[in-house]
């Protein structure tokens, strides 16, 4: 019997440091697909976290080595009318900004197939790595409907032309070739994935939780600003990152530790 699909949560704590969620798309036996009831869990999973002071990363990954996100149900869209086309799309969009918007990094650990909506929440992450086993695409256009949402982003990610490739052809590239494309930032064998996903995570540990934060914010602002509102916008994160102790902090603990070098 089929297990029911779900989103789980689980949370780590770090000490002082503060805690790493991760998130599962529980759906194994149908390549971790996207319904409307797990984009719903999903939107409520991360709205729940947004809060979180003690949170410094999300991690975000498929059920099983399969698949990341192999895309949205299309038993469900096979069925839609206009209306009901409008709300599945929007609840997408509302899982993507989601994780666009919380304070912290998102990383996405990508095993197996990163198709359609998996590519969409993918590129709504802020870092990717990937197994040299996974495979990217956006085959939408091959059932009938335009790639949307957030696939507004992949331009940003790997260029005008490498976007069109994607979306006009709905064909796969490999790991190897989203990685050259700028597409994901780091690719690996099947088992160092987790390690890789450490790394990362093992560094925002070690900086300080106030300049993640800022920094993440200032990176989407610059997205929508021009250069030199871009530059302004960053002058006032850098004066607000002194509203706390955290620079003298971590300053002082870096120049003590060159000095005992």
């Amino acid at each position: 019997m089929e297990v029911e699909p779900s989103i789980i949560l689980s949370l780590e704590d770090h000490d002082e440091r503060g805690r790493v969620a991760r998130i599962f798309v529980d759906h194994p036996s149908r390549l971790n697909i996207l319904n409307s009831a797990l984009i719903a869990q999903l939107t409520s999973v991360l709205d729940s976290l947004k809060d979180d002071e003690r949170l410094r990363a999300l991690v975000l990954t498929g059920a099983g080595e399969r698949a990341f996100i192999g895309g949205a149900d299309i038993n469900e869209m096979i069925d839609f009318d206009e209306d009901s086309a409008r709300a599945f799309i929007t609840g997408l969009h509302r899982a993507c900004a989601a994780l666009r918007k919380l304070p912290v990094p998102v990383i996405a650990r990508i095993s197996g197939y990163c198709l359609g909506a998996g590519l969409e929440v993918a590129a709504s992450c802020d870092l990717r790595v990937a197994s040299d086993r996974s495979s990217f695409g956006m085959p939408e256009v091959r059932v009938g409907i335009p790639s949307v949402i957030e696939a507004a982003l992949l331009p940003r990610l790997v260029g005008w032309g490498k976007a069109a490739q994607l979306i006009y052809t709905g064909e796969a590239i490999s790991a190897k070739e989203a990685f050259d494309c700028g597409l994901i930032e780091r690719v690996v064998p099947q088992e160092e994935l987790d390690s890789a996903v450490d790394d990362w995570i093992k560094a925002i540990l070690e900086a300080g939780p106030r300049a993640i934060r800022l920094q993440k914010a200032l990176l989407g602002e610059w997205e929508r600003l021009s250069l030199d509102e871009a530059i302004e916008r960053g002058i006032e994160s850098f004066a607000e990152a002194y509203r706390s102790d955290e620079p003298r902090i971590l300053m002082k603990r870096f120049l003590q530790r060159k000095r005992s070098e």
